[in-house]
């Protein structure tokens, strides 16, 4: 299935500690490096990787309106996690709530919310790994305290893969 919409301009990032988000943990202090993501998103990494998500997407027009009505797309985040070495991202959703809360009024089932709350997931990565694969090399920047063991320093990867 695909998608047939026009790409939306890239989201300005946000400057929230990406510790304050439910679905990312950072460790150590860090740069996130949101100036040059963000630059790269303009450049072209946000067009690519919208694309290639809107021809394999199980997203309708009717939820992509729908999100598009509520700016989804203006809420993503995405920031440079130096640990382990990858672009981390907060992505969008539409909460438990939404029936209580009138979020919507096109939204009329757990099946929209799901489809759309999937669905912006799988951008978030596909972003991800298309900035970390076709854009960025800040590999090898981060530098760790002094007083984590050895055993840690050595296997770090195998614990925070990329």
């Amino acid at each position: 299935m695909s998608l047939d919409v026009a790409t939306p301009a890239p989201p300005g990032l946000q400057q929230t500690d990406p510790n304050e988000y439910d679905d990312a943990d950072i460790v150590g202090d860090t740069d996130y490096k949101r100036d040059e993501l963000e630059a790269h998103l303009s450049d072209g990494a946000w067009t690519e990787a919208f694309q290639e998500w809107a021809e394999t997407t199980d997203m309708t027009e009717p939820e992509f309106d729908i999100l598009t009505d509520l700016e989804m797309i203006q809420q993503f985040d995405f920031f440079w996690d130096s640990f382990a070495e990858r672009v981390g991202y907060h992505a969008p959703g539409i909460p438990e709530d939404w029936k209580q809360a009138n979020y919507h009024p096109d939204i009329d089932s757990w099946g929209t919310v799901s489809s759309i709350n999937a669905s912006l997931t799988e951008l978030g990565q596909l972003i991800c790994d298309i900035l970390k694969d076709n854009y960025i090399d800040f590999d090898g920047s981060y530098e760790a305290p002094d007083d984590l063991p050895d055993f840690w320093l050595r296997h770090r990867r195998d614990f925070h893969p990329s």
